[in-house]
């Protein structure tokens, strides 16, 4: 009675009868029972120490710190003395970024148990004048400029004032003082996009023109009037990466464009002139991803990078020509990213991982020319007991390329067949999988498990007819492509046929509901986390400030609207086709989830409990899209180990 009560007086998400109790859970838990070199905590506890960053400066370090209960609070580290001192703590909600805003102030944000409403706050780097800058109440806050040169003041965006759209504001890190620079005026034909120059000046806006187009409109100088530029639809590319700052003529910008290619490219455009000036970077298969600059060397461009089958860089200026070539000789064949710099660009921190490296933070001191190794996140995981993650390469069977990754359990090596777990990455549209360490499938290969990844049509990096062959596909091509990947890997001759699973997250717990549905022969058991299963409820439960781009969702998805559609979405909506699933299931949701709504989940697990399933159902109740808290994704993935164990082995 007592736990009932507190329930209702706490109003928790769903329906409250549905999620298996703990002592349920266990007893998944207890089907693996076998013992392993490395535990599930060994892959999915945070680690002691990350997000190491210098100040400006570069007289402090800043790092976030694990105490005994798993909350991750964030230090700040004097150079020289080495005195560090405790300066943000972490509470019941989690920190889920920080960063400086400039030698003596840091900033952070925060939500409501994975709401994803994020709030920004402020404090001194000796942990006093501590102050939530955003107060707001349902309000979500997103920097859109750090303003380097005005140290008190940053331009960030909210939905302060319509739910559904966001506007800009200069607000005062001390004060938390916000100024609306400028006005989102039309909800229906909302601005989505603003691009402020380093002294904050809005110079351009992207404005959605009836839910799937956008006009991109600029300004010569503040007292000129905005001109339309360009104007593009969702399907095509043309945004601003950075204003360069290198010329005399103020209205130049590099600018990302697939309009005039299939790939995304960089170019160099006058926006006064309306025309491209050069074109700077496209690769034939990959789109480009972005470049970097160098503030004390004036803006000067560093590099631009990509992600193909694995994340490249190419080196632009002299200066860091030479600095690349020093980390290619010092970190080899493993992947590196320069995460913190100081304003004098004497020192760098760089992460650097593998496949089988979870990851190292290095200090490199210019002046010393010397590299040292700062914090390993992870050691007792040994790279050289890690599997191997394959870049793939395969054709689908309508003449699609694609690419993926197969991560091999070391059992391979020794003659033996292994079982197969099919991830489709979420989104689906845009994100994809990439090469690196992969905590999931690390521990999926520790258990004797291969993981294959496919980048299906429709992900994201590979131009625009791979993108757009993903439209209106879900549930019906892009499955295709994840069995047509599972055919690929049959070939390779070490997977048992007989022993195949598909676990997803997000849009990946949609194919692997729908996998179930459409080739339930195929796979033996499947795991949805916070994954949509029926259309029709999914795009009602749109949280507001997506409902603008509902438009381009029945474009680009499925049109609610459309006769023809509403026959295809019953088809692919697994919540309407339980009665097509005979293989066991595993749902997973967090409660207070703004993308996936619980009910997704609920609807799920009930239908399929009415037609006798045993579904395991874990719910949290401090979470959002995905778990976040420690104890709960070691929970989670030691249910899931439980779960393949009992299907699988």
């Amino acid at each position: 009675m007592l736990v009932n009560i507190l329930n209702a007086q706490k109003k928790l998400p769903g329906d409250l009868k549905l999620p298996s109790s703990e002592k349920e859970l266990k007893l998944l838990e207890e089907y693996e029972k076998e013992s392993y070199k490395y535990q599930v905590e060994d892959y999915f506890r945070k680690p002691k120490q990350s997000a190491f960053r210098f100040s400006p400066n570069g007289l402090y370090l800043s790092y976030r710190e694990k105490d005994n209960k798993g909350k991750r609070h964030i230090y700040v580290k004097n150079v020289e003395t080495a005195k560090t001192s405790l300066v943000i703590e972490e509470k019941e909600d989690l920190i889920r970024a920080y960063s400086w805003a400039n030698d003596s102030r840091l900033i952070y944000i925060k939500d409501k148990g994975g709401d994803e409403n994020y709030h920004l706050f402020a404090v001194d780097l000796d942990g006093k004048n501590q102050k939530e800058l955003t107060p707001f109440d349902g309000v979500k806050v997103s920097i859109l400029n750090l303003l380097k040169d005005q140290k008190d003041y940053m331009i960030i965006s909210m939905n302060k004032d319509n739910r559904q759209i966001f506007e800009p504001y200069k607000i005062n890190i001390n004060t938390g003082q916000i100024n609306k620079l400028f006005e989102n005026k039309d909800p229906s034909n909302p601005i989505t996009g603003y691009d402020f120059d380093k002294d904050a000046n809005l110079k351009a806006y992207t404005q959605q023109q009836g839910g799937t187009d956008y006009i991109l409109y600029y300004r010569t100088d503040n007292d000129k009037p905005f001109k339309k530029i360009v104007k593009t639809n969702w399907k095509q590319t043309f945004y601003i990466l950075a204003f360069d700052y290198t010329t005399s003529n103020t209205n130049d910008a590099f600018v990302m464009s697939n309009l005039e290619n299939d790939t995304d490219e960089i170019i160099l455009y006058d926006f006064e002139k309306k025309k491209i000036i050069k074109k700077i970077y496209s690769n034939d298969s990959f789109d480009a991803g972005g470049i970097s600059r160098s503030i004390k060397r004036g803006y000067e461009l560093d590099y631009y990078y990509y992600t193909g089958e694995k994340s490249v860089i190419i080196p632009v200026s002299a200066t860091y020509r030479k600095l690349h070539k020093k980390f290619v000789k010092q970190f080899k064949d493993d992947d590196f990213s320069i995460v913190s710099k100081t304003d004098e660009e004497d020192k760098y921190l760089i992460y650097v991982s593998s496949d089988k490296l979870y990851g190292i933070y290095y200090l490199y001191d210019v002046i010393e020319d010397k590299f040292k190794e700062l914090f390993n996140l992870m050691p007792s995981l040994n790279p050289k007991d890690m599997a191997e993650m394959k870049p793939i390469k395969f054709t689908s069977r309508d003449g699609l390329t694609l690419y993926g990754y197969l991560t091999i359990p070391n059992q391979v090596k020794t003659g033996q067949k292994v079982p197969l777990i099919v991830n489709p990455h979420g989104g689906p549209y845009g994100p994809r999988d990439r090469w690196g360490f992969n905590p999931e499938t690390q521990l999926f290969a520790s258990r004797g498990y291969a993981t294959l990844q496919v980048n299906y049509r429709g992900s994201g990096g590979y131009g625009k007819k791979f993108f757009l062959a993903g439209n209106k596909q879900i549930g019906r091509k892009m499955l295709d492509d994840l069995e047509d990947g599972v055919a690929y890997a049959k070939k390779m001759d070490f997977v048992d046929e007989s022993r195949i699973s598909i676990y997803g997250a997000s849009y990946g717990g949609l194919a692997t509901l729908g996998s179930l549905v459409k080739t339930p022969d195929l796979y033996r058991c499947g795991v949805d986390y916070v994954g949509v299963s029926n259309l029709f409820t999914f795009f009602k439960s749109f949280p507001p400030y997506w409902k603008p781009y509902l438009a381009q969702v029945y474009e680009q998805w499925y049109d609610e609207n459309s006769p023809e559609d509403q026959e295809i979405m019953k088809k692919v909506s697994p919540a309407l086709n339980v009665d097509k699933i005979t293989k066991p299931i595993f749902v997973v949701q967090g409660a207070n989830d703004p993308r996936v709504n619980i009910n997704e989940s609920d609807q799920m697990v009930k239908n399929l409990r009415d037609r006798g399933f045993d579904v395991p159902y874990m719910v949290k109740y401090n979470e959002g899209h995905g778990f976040a808290h420690e104890e709960n994704r070691i929970q989670l993935y030691k249910s899931m180990m439980g779960f393949f164990a009992k299907h699988l082995k």
